[in-house]
């Protein structure tokens, strides 16, 4: 071996090692250049699974809260009254209050709702005194509301107050009441004496529930200028005479109506406040204050 080629390989040996070392140098690098990469990877991963948990999360919500049902309530089954004034037939009319003029409609801004009508009449004999008569009728009509409840309900616990409001009429002597039979679904009638300066009044009203309808009869009569105290049983049958037609003059108002759901009812606004039952009860027990 010449003396060139022993002094390549000498230059050789003394490479290489450090080539290896650079080599191996190099491999150590990539690798630890490697493993944040890796991390970085998996630390995405794992965000984009948790958005992904997050927003199927809030899909299965809003897809529960669509498939819950909207409350519902059964709808009313009587949508209108009828005339007032014309609720009570004209023999009736002539029957109760003899010499009454037409009716007088109550104010109302809703007659679908509520409405009233009342005759007064006065029957004078000269000296041998004179009979006086008045009647009123009055309707309210509830409509189904999903907050409230359902028409006939509310029509059942306003029937019981007008019930107690006659039972407890100011200045009322010897108070009676007795169911009425053959008149809408629930049917009472409360009579009773008030003392005034002019005579005796029989008072009798008439409280009746058809459906989502309540009605109300007032009657009342007294012997004036010494003319003698009419009869109390009479004065009933009358009354209730006139109730019966008044809930059948609602029912005919309605035709064959029947109740739905509460997506055909009415708005909610559109039911009686209590301010508007107020005055309905107000009206209808106002008929003793009446002097002549």
């Amino acid at each position: 071996m010449s003396e060139g080629t022993m002094q390549l390989r000498a230059q050789r040996d003394q490479r290489d090692p450090q080539a290896k070392r650079a080599k191996r140098l190099t491999r150590v690098l990539v690798g630890a250049a490697a493993v944040p990469v890796m991390l970085v990877a998996a630390g995405c991963s794992s965000d984009s699974g948790s958005d992904d948990g997050k927003d199927k999360a809030a899909e299965e919500s809003a897809a529960s809260k669509s498939a819950s049902p909207s409350p519902t309530v059964q709808a009313a089954a009587f949508r209108k009254l009828p005339e007032p004034c014309s609720a009570v037939t004209k023999k009736t009319l002539d029957d109760l209050v003899p010499k009454a003029d037409s009716g007088k409609e109550g104010s109302s801004n809703d007659t679908a709702m509520r409405a009233s009508c009342s005759w007064d009449s006065l029957d004078d004999n000269g000296v041998k005194g004179s009979q006086f008569r008045w009647l009123s009728v009055s309707m309210l009509r509830f409509e189904s509301d999903v907050t409230r409840g359902e028409g006939d309900k509310l029509a059942a616990d306003y029937y019981q107050k007008q019930l107690k409001d006659a039972q407890g009429a100011e200045g009322a002597k010897s108070v009676k009441t007795a169911p009425v039979s053959g008149t809408g679904d629930e049917a009472s009638v409360v009579r009773y004496d008030l003392k005034k300066k002019e005579g005796t009044f029989k008072q009798q009203t008439v409280v009746a529930r058809v459906e989502n309808v309540v009605v109300t009869v007032d009657f009342n009569g007294a012997g004036l200028a010494g003319d003698k105290t009419p009869d109390a049983d009479d004065l009933v049958k009358d009354a209730q005479k006139a109730a019966k037609e008044a809930v059948a003059a609602v029912t005919k108002a309605n035709g064959s109506a029947a109740g739905g759901t509460s997506s055909d009812a009415p708005s909610p606004s559109k039911a009686p406040s209590e301010e508007s039952s107020k005055s309905a009860s107000e009206s209808s027990s106002k008929a003793p204050a009446k002097d002549s």
